[in-house]
């Protein structure tokens, strides 16, 4: 691949980052459009669960394909192709007249989603030299975090508007106009940039990875709802040496010269490996976070849809700030020290919010809650510009698009799988017909196994930062990027 390009489009990124926009958006708006869905369309819990978990089941079971589907035929063309596909699939979703339908429309929702998101990441590393690339990772943060809580304050606000008498079909169509114009923006900026080497296909490896995510992916999408029925737990045993063989395969494919859908030597890395592991307790805490403080104010305080997102504006503001300071702690000090200072405001704030939910229970005071959330979501945005900075450091041109498909699925996954497990620890501590007194409680057990996770990032990024040579002077912004490169070494 050429060189990045200095004289790219300004508007290259802003368009990119629209599509990690607009997935993360529907991720999270569709929580506070369920009780309007079920209203209408007499969704019953289950399809109601499908509506949320199907979008994210076939997101993730496809972005490692569609990572490899942009190394092989450009991230332009896929990112076009998805961009599209998921402009209709949310017509589809807002036009639905049944559960089915919609469910439906969520599943193709997620395929696209998974088409064109991995473009960005990629399009990033293959267009932005090191020093943009920080920035670009900065605003890529910016935009993943702000997404969810924007889809919460917005989603809200659009619900009680009910503009044109479309009620909760109006957070779909809304993708509508903004697809619109980032195709016919994204036409005349992206890059027809192609790889000097193409990899090829790997079918074999396509359908095992495909396969062993699904296996794993299912249950943890599902069994919550379902109540972890026999076949979740078959497939979650299954998954393992399912996973465990593609990556033979893809090891003896490796060795024999041909072109796997996974490169391992990506993995060999310190601090892609590192990068990899902070991003999977970095992610169990946030979508699980939400998750349990959307409930507490929902369920717990007794808010509206609308309220319960306002209550998610300050820690949008503070998403918004956050990565702004924290790139010029990167400059300064490096990835490693932008993420333990971020898990060092997380720590604080899980442990004050922890300790204020444990003696005050039911009785304790919304603003504190408030205020507690928005400054996780302060710290959470030191974490996950620096991590995703960290894991692609090293990337080649020609693993850009795959690397950005492993590192989305880890997130996805993570993500997952902390829902799954602290999902399913919040209603058991919760119990019953909860009141607010319960669900204080329960708020407060996801957070301690939060605390755990979060500690366990900062002594990650913590060794990753002793790892660097002691010559190494990291006062200024190129100094930043040598001590990185001493750590790949």
């Amino acid at each position: 691949m050429t060189p990045p390009n200095p004289q790219r489009s300004p508007l290259l990124l802003p368009v990119v980052l629209a599509a990690t926009f607009m997935s993360g958006f529907d991720t999270n708006v569709v929580n506070i459009a369920l009780p309007a869905i079920r209203g209408e369309l007499h969704a019953g819990p289950a399809a109601l669960e499908l509506v949320v978990s199907g979008y994210i089941f076939a997101y993730a079971a496809g972005l490692i394909t569609g990572g490899r589907l942009g190394d092989l035929y450009t991230y332009r063309r896929l990112f076009l192709i998805g961009m599209a596909g998921f402009t209709v699939a949310s017509m589809l979703c807002g036009l639905a007249q049944s559960p089915v339908e919609l469910v439906g429309a969520r599943i193709l929702q997620g395929l696209t989603a998974a088409a064109m998101v991995p473009q960005v990441l990629a399009t990033i590393m293959a267009n932005f030299d090191a020093g943009d690339r920080t920035r670009a990772l900065a605003w890529f943060g910016v935009t993943a975090g702000a997404s969810g809580v924007v889809g919460q304050v917005l989603g809200g606000l659009l619900i009680s508007a009910d503009v044109a008498g479309w009620g909760w079909r109006t957070v779909f169509f809304l993708n509508l106009p903004v697809g619109a114009v980032m195709l016919a923006v994204a036409v005349r900026v992206l890059p027809a940039r192609t790889l000097d080497r193409r990899p090829g296909l790997d079918p074999l490896g396509l359908i095992g990875i495909t396969a062993a995510l699904a296996l794993a992916l299912a249950p943890l999408s599902f069994g919550r709802e379902l109540g972890w029925p026999l076949w979740t737990w078959v497939c979650l045993v299954a998954a393992v040496p399912c996973l465990l063989a593609v990556l033979a395969y893809e090891r003896r494919l490796a060795a024999a010269g041909g072109d796997p859908l996974i490169d391992l030597d990506f993995f060999r890395r310190r601090s892609t490996m590192f990068g990899i592991l902070i991003n999977v307790a970095f992610m169990a805490t946030f979508t699980s976070g939400i998750f349990a403080v959307t409930l507490l104010l929902q369920e717990g305080f007794g808010l509206s849809a609308l309220q319960a997102g306002l209550a998610f504006a300050a820690r949008g503001a503070l998403v918004v700030l956050a990565p702004m300071v924290g790139r010029r702690v990167i400059a300064a000090h490096g990835q490693a020290r932008a993420i333990v200072l971020g898990c060092g405001i997380d720590i604080v704030t899980l442990i004050g919010l922890g300790v204020a939910l444990h003696g005050f229970g039911g009785h304790i005071w919304l603003g504190w809650v408030v205020i507690g959330n928005a400054l996780l979501g302060f710290g959470n945005m030191f974490i996950l510009p620096a991590a995703l900075g960290v894991t692609v450091a090293t990337v080649e041109p020609h693993q850009a698009g795959s690397a950005s498909g492993v590192v989305n699925t880890t997130q996805q996954f993570s993500g997952a799988v902390g829902l799954a497990v602290l999902g399913t620890l919040f209603f058991a501590v919760a119990g019953s017909g909860p009141g607010r007194g319960e669900y204080a409680t329960a708020v407060e057990a996801v957070l301690w196994v939060h605390l755990v996770l979060i500690v366990g990032a900062a002594a990650l990024a913590l060794r990753l930062d002793r790892a660097r040579t002691p010559s190494v002077v990291v006062t200024q912004p190129d100094s930043a990027q040598s001590a990185q490169a001493a750590v790949d070494r």
